[in-house]
């Protein structure tokens, strides 16, 4: 199957394009906050928590600050890209262009799994600031970030597809990917936690990427990093499945 890369890159180069006009809200304000995170999290708890793992507190929280920015910027980058034509119109437009799903697909998460791995970059960059960073697996870490960038791009697409209003498009990232998130042991090990409590985390997917991300810096997380790696794919795989099916029926992109 030969792709249209000319549709491809002009969707994509729109939505890159629909970044740079609103810097601030991509890029300013996601470093801003996580530097205050690392600002209070360090100061607050560094002081009385000096290591985890052998690792300084400081630099231990890093990567969990890291993907709680990418796994919420990623989630909205995408699911505003492709909510946006929806709310209006142009939807049929893109629908009826001579671009197939698969390649509208590719250039919407594409375009938001770029801008959310920029992002994690400048990040790590601010966070080298604050403390020493030691990244022992630097391929691997870039493979994480894109592998993962991408899973939650593709979830953000079914979300933008899914939402009914701009409420609905905050409503999961806020009340759930971000709780998760938190109670994923981004500031925190999960061996740190009581016999029953270090049980239910484990249920918990935010984990299994938190923990391979770590790993690719320190050489040791909460769970084995193969483990980490499927259960990335798995999530892929059926983000892939969901958006297959929507463009298989129409849902929500046809009424």
């Amino acid at each position: 199957m030969t792709l249209n890369y000319r549709g491809i890159w002009a969707i994509y180069r729109f939505e890159m394009a629909r970044a740079l006009r609103t810097l601030w809200q991509s890029v300013v304000t996601p470093v801003i906050t996580t530097a205050l995170y690392f600002v209070v999290f360090g100061a607050a708890i560094g002081g009385r928590m000096t290591e985890v793992d052998g690792v300084q507190y400081g630099a231990f929280i890093v990567p969990g600050l890291i993907m709680l920015s990418l796994f919420t910027q990623s989630i909205f980058n995408a699911s505003f890209g492709i909510y946006f034509p929806k709310f209006t119109g142009t939807i049929y437009e893109i629908l009826s262009a001579p671009v197939s799903p698969l390649e509208i697909v590719v250039a919407y998460v594409g375009a938001a799994a770029t801008k959310s791995v920029v992002l994690a970059l400048i990040i790590l960059a601010t966070a080298a600031m604050f403390t020493p960073l030691e990244i022992l697996h630097p391929v691997w870490m870039l493979l994480f970030l894109v592998l993962i960038a991408t899973t939650f791009s593709l979830f953000g697409f079914v979300i933008g597809i899914w939402a009914d209003g701009f409420e609905q498009l905050q409503a999961i990232p806020m009340l759930i990917v971000t709780p998760l998130t938190f109670l994923g042991g981004a500031f925190y090990s999960i061996d740190m936690l009581p016999g029953v409590w270090k049980t239910i985390s484990l249920f918990n997917p935010i984990v299994y990427l938190i923990s391979g991300f770590r790993w690719t810096f320190y050489g040791a997380g909460d769970v084995g990093v193969g483990v980490s790696v499927l259960a990335t794919l798995g999530f892929l795989g059926l983000c892939l499945l969901v958006i297959g099916w929507i463009f298989k029926t129409g849902y929500r992109l046809k009424n």
